[in-house]
This record gives structure tokens, sequence and C-alpha cells, in this order.
């Protein structure tokens, strides 16, 4: 079995993209299969994929960005990896060096980096354009000598191709759950499960179920305690069920008792302001849930929407609209079912994963081709 590596200095272990999809996906086609990350738990093997720990946790990210690149090179040589998968731009600094060990190297681009360094409140104002610009330079002259890039969104790869002919879109479309969604227990409610941050527009949401009334918002998913105490003060919180972090597993059962998913996502540099992204799977995993979705504009969701008549778009700063587009789909349960129902059948079609995986396999298979026939 040839032996592959993916390296993540800020991911979580389980991340869904990561381990979930790409290296189960992997694992499954006969890779022997490693993944190196930043933590201090044990290492193990699960899925059949070898994780091993750095044995480190960095203390914020100016640490990780800092001092991870000494531990995960150390550790990534040591597994002696045919190809060895980047996930993290400060992980471009060992990418060098592990070619020159004699590994095929790809980096795997889940964000627009450059623009996302814009949006980055961390980073000072005044400072932003030179990181950025800095940055790219450092990209294209790492990039330019990588064997492969990978991107999530067709925008990002028209940038990335620029710089590597080798790149290939592998947009992270969900896994098709097995289980099919329950409708006999829909009660008058929106909900959203993920991250509880500002990208996702929960106080115009709150906003807009005070208005409509008689709902709930069912909210699932971890918030910095700023954010949640603000969206606390708001009047229609007390028409919120926040549910904290809920399993994986469990996450379809809440989807079960709702009539609408919400994918309400802000403009942002990251995304090409009104453009969107396919890199996000908010969207598709409501739509696989079996659920009408109210989202953002963005022109890539847009035609999805038109095309799939699954759901309503609606400009993420507008409270009037949000308000009135989760009315219409409430008081009209048979449109919200037959949209859902157009939803997942978009998904069990098109939109899924088991399309994806393919091209990361060809594209594993293409490079070890490679590397035979310069042994040859």
């Amino acid at each position: 079995m040839k032996k592959v590596c993916h390296l993540s200095s800020a991911h979580n272990r389980y991340d869904i993209r990561i381990f979930e999809k790409e290296c189960r996906t992997l694992a499954d086609n006969g890779f022997d299969t490693y993944l190196v990350v930043n933590d201090d738990n044990p290492s193990e093997h699960k899925e059949g994929i070898t994780i091993i720990s750095t044995g480190y946790r960095p203390n914020n990210r100016i640490d990780r960005i800092i001092n991870s690149k000494r531990r995960m090179l150390e550790v990534a040589i040591k597994t002696e990896a045919v190809i060895y998968h980047l996930h993290d731009p400060e992980l471009l600094q060992i990418a060098l060096k592990l070619k020159k060990n004699g590994g095929k190297v790809i980096f795997d681009s889940h964000e627009d980096v450059p623009s996302q360094i814009l949006g980055k409140h961390w980073i000072p104002k005044i400072f932003r354009n030179a990181v950025s610009k800095t940055y790219c330079k450092y990209e294209r002259y790492v990039l330019t000598k990588l064997d492969a890039v990978i991107s999530v969104t067709p925008h990002l790869t028209e940038r990335l191709i620029k710089i590597n002919k080798n790149a290939v879109e592998v947009t992270n479309y969900p896994r098709i759950e097995s289980k099919e969604p329950v409708s006999n227990n829909r009660q008058r409610a929106v909900c959203f499960a993920g991250g509880i941050s500002p990208q996702w527009m929960h106080e115009h949401i709150v906003n807009a179920v005070e208005k409509i009334g008689n709902i709930k918002y069912f909210l699932c998913g971890l918030g910095s305690n700023d954010y949640l105490t603000k969206l606390k003060a708001l009047n229609g919180w007390n028409q919120v069920e926040y549910l904290g972090k809920i399993p994986h597993s469990e996450v379809q059962e809440i989807y079960n008792q709702a009539m609408v998913g919400m994918a309400v996502a802000s403009y942002n540099k990251n995304v090409k302001g009104n453009l969107g992204t396919l890199g996000n799977t908010k969207l598709f995993e409501i739509m696989m849930a079996g659920l009408p979705v109210i989202c953002t504009d963005f022109i890539l969701w847009e035609k999805i929407i038109d095309d799939c008549q699954c759901g309503i778009c609606v400009k993420p700063d507008n409270v009037e609209e949000i308000a009135s587009s989760i009315r219409y789909l409430l008081d009209n349960p048979d449109v919200a079912k037959q949209m859902g129902e157009n939803g997942r059948r978009a998904v069990v079609e098109k939109y899924n994963w088991g399309v994806e995986e393919k091209k990361l396999i060809k594209l594993y298979q293409d490079l070890l081709e490679k590397q035979e026939e310069k042994k040859q």
C-alpha cells in the first residue's frame, strides 16, 4: 500500500473535510493513510487512518503559526510517505522541505487566504493589506514548486491554476446520510447547526423571528461568550431554543423537528462579496436534510436554488426579507415540503462527496504514476 500523509496544524483531528472525507476516502481506496495533527491527545488508529499527534497544543494562533512547523515537519518525515497533503497556510513553510525529502506535495487551499487576511480582525487593520500582499507573493513562490494544489470553489480555482497548472477543484460537498429525513414531527420552527458567529447573521435571524411571533429558532453550536451575550440581549431570544454543541449524529434529529433551515451568511472578502463559495457545506447539509433553505443571495448559491427549486435567497442584512421568507415557508407547508424534497434529491444526484472523491483519487493516482515514471 502506498503511504500518504495529511498534515493540519490548525484543524481538529476529526475535521469533517480532512478526516471524514479525504482521509477516509483514501483509506477506503487502499492507501496507507496518516494524519498528523497538533494536539496533546494520544495518537490512535481510527477508521483505517493512523492519527499521529505532535503532542503540542498551541496557546493561540500566533504560537501555532510560529512554532508548529518544526514539530509537524519532524513527525511528517518519520512517516516516510510518498505523498504529503497540507491543509493550513502556515504549513507552506515546510512544503519545499518535504519535497526535498523526496515526497510529492499537495496544498489544499480551504479558503482564498489573501482575501481572507483582509478580513482578519486579529490583524490590525493598518497592516492587513501588507500582510495579504506578502502572503500572496510567498504563496505563489511555494505553489509553483508543488506537485498539485486543491481548491474548494470556482473563483479560487481560477486564481490558483494561474500559479500551478495542476490545480484541482474538490468541492466540500457533504457525504450522503443514509437515513431519510423524518417529516411527521415538524414544528413551526427554523433551525441552524454550526458555528455561532457573526458570519451567520444570527442577530438578524433572531430579530426576524421576533417579528413573526409564534415560531421557534433551534440553534445548535458553539459561540464566543461575547457574541452569545449579545444575542441573548435581543428581544427575540425568548423564541430561541439554544442547544449548545450537540453530536453530529444528533443534528438530523434537530433538522427533523424544524420546517426551514437557515444558511444566511454575510458578504465578505473571502467569498468575493456577493459571489459566494461552494467550500462551505451548510447550504448542502440543509438540502440533504430534506429542508427548504433560506440562504444568502450569493451568485453561486442563487443559481443552485433556482435550478433545484429548493429554497429562497435573501440579502443577508435585510431583516424584513428574512422574516417574510420564513413566514412564507411556514405558512405554505406543502411548498416547503416540496422544496425540501427537491433539495434532498439534488444532493443525492449531484452535490455530494461521492462525486468529489473521484477527483481526489484520480489526483493521487496521477501523482503516484509520475513518481513511478521518475524512478524508472
